[in-house]
């Protein structure tokens, strides 16, 4: 009995070792790592000149109304000045700052605050509203103290993780916690592959950085979830991804990404089973466009890309990302399943930027963008119904409500609802405005119910109710 007890004891002894081994010990105190840091981390604030037409009369014209048109060119143009509050950080001595793009879009003046005290006004050098990255110049002689690039690829799933930045416009303030996930999609913009943290990250903290136990940067702080602040769940771009961009935007003022020219969508298990596919995995081409690499190489409507350039494709949202990040002009091998088996395509990549695709999609972007906003409870976003989206849609001409624009991927309307799908009621009463569907979901969580009855206009015209399920 006794020696089957020493065999215990060693073996618990052997395996709680082997534990401390290949753990890393907690810190005792982030003080040390936080003092080298804070200097490279800086505070913006932004003001843009906003226009408006003051109405003219005492009251409001119906939405609709053929009023509305005729008398709106009486308002008085107004002018006020809006400012916004952000972070970022200082890449290079010469005072080279990076940030997101929407601290800084369409701002009038930039002022910069390093070291809690020194102001200086910056340009900006370049900006990139994909992914949401901006590149600053801060307007002096002066020299900083930079922060380098980590390996983002090489943070896994609990590390410890430092936020800096500037949330509610406090100035400094550092949070601490770990990488809570990785590969994350909210649907905020094209290029996602968001490093999930529970260090606290509010309003005020986008563009700021996200550091390693080591002090280097592995993450540019975007997004959270939660509208009235940090709930524990924030978002941050993988430096491996960013410092492609930031190296483009500081070269060029642009970006330079490769272009296939393809639309894709997801492969189900269902088209796997019929395609003779062994599993759900690649990326399905929906339609290729006129004159564009994928076109001239051969690729067709109805091919599953299984890899491109050496690397496998997963799942369908992996292909954009690497193909943006793929040098244009170059040759490159790409590897379809067609007729049940696999063939391989030679496609010389042409540039994003450049292309009709990207022009068009642009042009369809900044159209969604106008007006547009995000109601957090279902997550998601909206914009205001249009005349002409009424007039192309052949609906009620009294017909008002909201056009879905985004759908973040664990949204609790993700499969029950599709994108431009347009919510006219919610619990029966009438939507005109984002606020109306806020404050009805608003009413719905602080019941017993927790479900919302949508009535909606879905992309055929037809109209339908969805009870939805708030969390």
């Amino acid at each position: 009995m006794n020696k089957i007890k020493l065999i215990f004891f060693t073996l618990v002894i052997s395996f709680g070792f082997s534990l401390n081994v290949n753990s890393k010990p907690v810190p005792a105190s982030f003080a040390d790592l936080a003092e080298k840091l804070m200097p490279s981390v800086v505070n913006i604030s932004t003001t843009t000149t906003i226009t408006t037409n003051s109405n003219p009369f005492p009251f409001q014209f119906p939405p609709g109304s053929p009023f509305e048109d005729m008398f709106k060119e009486f308002g008085t143009p107004q002018e006020r000045q809006s400012a916004a509050l952000g972070s970022g950080f200082i890449i290079d001595e010469k005072g080279i700052v990076v940030t997101n793009n929407h601290v800084i879009q369409d701002a009038d003046d930039i002022i910069v605050r390093v070291n809690g005290d020194q102001e200086f006004k910056a340009k900006v050098l370049g900006a990139d509203p994909l992914m949401d990255i901006a590149v600053l110049q801060l307007e002096t002689d002066e020299k900083f103290i930079p922060v380098a690039f980590g390996d983002s690829d090489k943070a896994r799933i609990g590390d410890w993780v430092l936020a800096i930045g500037n949330p509610f416009g406090l100035g400094g303030t550092v949070t601490a916690g770990i990488i809570s996930a990785r590969n994350r999609s909210i649907g905020l913009s094209r290029y996602e592959d968001f490093i999930q943290t529970d260090a606290s990250i509010n309003s005020g903290n986008s563009g700021g950085p996200l550091f390693d136990m080591e002090g280097n940067v592995i993450g540019i702080n975007t997004a959270i979830l939660g509208r009235n602040g940090s709930i524990g769940i924030g978002f941050s771009i993988p430096s491996n991804s960013a410092q492609i961009v930031i190296k483009q935007l500081i070269e060029f003022g642009e970006t330079k990404r490769g272009w296939l020219g393809v639309r894709i969508q997801d492969v189900t298990k269902e088209i796997a089973e019929i395609e003779k596919l062994d599993k759900a995995r690649g990326a399905l081409v929906a339609s290729v466009a006129e004159n564009s690499p994928s076109e001239k190489a051969g690729i067709q409507a109805g091919d599953i890309i299984l890899e491109f350039n050496g690397e496998k494709i997963n799942q369908m949202k992996e292909l954009p990302a690497i193909v943006a990040r793929t040098e244009v002009g170059k040759k490159v091998e790409v590897k379809v399943w067609r007729d049940k088996k696999e063939i391989v395509k030679n496609v010389i990549l042409g540039r994003l930027e450049t292309s009709d695709d990207f022009k068009i999609s642009k042009n369809q972007e900044t159209q969604k963008q106008n007006n547009e906003e995000i109601i957090e409870s279902l997550r998601i976003a909206v914009r205001p119904l249009t005349k002409e989206d009424i007039k192309n849609r052949k609906l009620p001409n009294q017909t008002t409500g909201l056009v879905i624009t985004k759908i973040a991927n664990n949204s609790p309307v993700a499969n029950s609802i599709e994108l431009n799908s347009i919510i006219i009621e919610a619990q029966k009463k009438k939507i005109r405005s984002a606020d109306d569907l806020r404050d009805i979901t608003k009413e719905v969580l602080n019941s017993n119910q927790k479900t919302v009855l949508l009535a909606i206009y879905n992309n055929q015209n037809q109209r339908r109710y969805i009870g939805v399920k708030l969390d």
